[in-house]
């Protein structure tokens, strides 16, 4: 099956810095594919390779199978929705979204009825004489999507496009274009810094650290198996557990990841137990749990419980237990 998007051995350059260094991936047609990394991690410039607006150094990019280097935007079947919307403020929402047919040349009727079908999609029917400042945040989010699917693209790409919302209409939307990308089936390229975020909607996620990707695959298996202590220590704050200790519990001496809800934490003393002394150091409350800062010996770790459990009082010796399947062991150098 033809890759939606390949990246071969993709560099891009930016004077002496390598925003993105000799990269492969493969991104299939029809998926939610999640790019998930800090600021100045190559993410971005992946997308912007896609779409177009920047071009590799050394590589192919090429997308259902034509090759883009040299390509310009407009001529490739793909679409960007940006974090700021960039909407025109002089035109009203339904020119917005028709704009892209406009410059393609569409006559105005068949252009007009597809932004209002567009419109539709997006849950805003109605709204096309309306002007962008007279819209929520999170309506000319929709508008943005929409003037971006009217073109029918074969690859959506997204370039942070919830980072302005707050908290509860984020989630909302998260839900809205989870579904809207499963009904139309094409492929959405999503870029964000927020795990949350890529957990939640992605079928697949790459984590991205220093223009290179460090690990590829489901959420569940990079939440729950992290390959490098970077992904186990950016998504989800795992304990990133040294060699000895990890030895002390698996017999084998690599680096491990266990995740702060696999951790039990009673009050007592470990003499005379398997668990982990520890002395809790501090509390963080965080609504439906509670984030426990233990320290072991020197080793700082986190564990979380649900809010309302009987926590002991900070400074007091406890005990830490959990499942040794818990106790993940990255790769070796990792």
């Amino acid at each position: 099956m033809t890759a939606a998007v390949s990246f071969r051995q993709v560099s891009r350059h930016f004077g002496a810095v390598r925003a993105v260094d000799a990269l492969d991936l493969d991104i299939a047609p029809g998926e939610f594919f999640a790019m998930l990394g800090p600021s100045g991690s190559g993410k971005t410039t992946c997308l912007r390779l896609i779409a177009g607006f920047e071009q590799p150094t050394a590589g192919a990019i090429s997308i259902f199978g034509e090759r883009a280097e040299g390509v310009p935007p407009y001529r490739r079947n793909v679409n960007t929705v940006f974090q700021d919307y960039a909407l025109f403020p002089h035109l009203n929402v339904l020119d917005n979204v028709a704009y892209g047919l406009m410059v393609k040349g569409t006559a105005k009727a068949e252009r007009y009825r597809s932004a209002e079908e567009a419109l539709a999609l997006v849950r805003l029917p109605g709204y096309g004489a309306r002007r962008p400042g007279q819209l929520s945040g999170g309506q000319r989010q929709r508008v943005a999507l929409a003037r971006a699917l009217v073109n029918q693209p074969k690859v959506l790409l997204l370039d942070e496009p919830l980072g302005a919302l707050d908290l509860k209409l984020r989630e909302d939307m998260q839900e809205e274009l989870k579904s809207l990308q499963k009904a139309l089936g094409i492929t959405f390229v999503f870029v964000t810094h927020d795990q949350g975020e890529a957990l939640s909607m992605a079928d697949r996620v790459a984590v991205f650290n220093e223009g290179r990707i460090m690990q590829v695959g489901a959420p569940q298996d990079i939440y729950q198996k992290p390959a490098t202590r970077f992904v186990a220590d950016f998504v989800g704050s795992s304990n990133v557990l040294p060699p000895d200790f990890v030895q002390r519990w698996s017999g084998q001496r690599r680096w491990g990841s266990l995740r702060p809800e696999a951790i039990r934490v009673n009050r007592g003393d470990a003499k005379g137990s398997e668990g982990v002394a520890a002395r809790l150091v501090g509390t963080n409350y965080l609504g439906a749990t509670t984030r426990l800062a233990l320290d072991a010996d020197g080793l700082r770790l986190h564990a979380v419980v649900p809010a309302g459990s009987a926590l002991p009082e900070e400074g007091e010796q406890v005990v830490l237990s959990f499942n040794r399947e818990s106790l993940h062991l990255m790769e070796e150098g990792a």
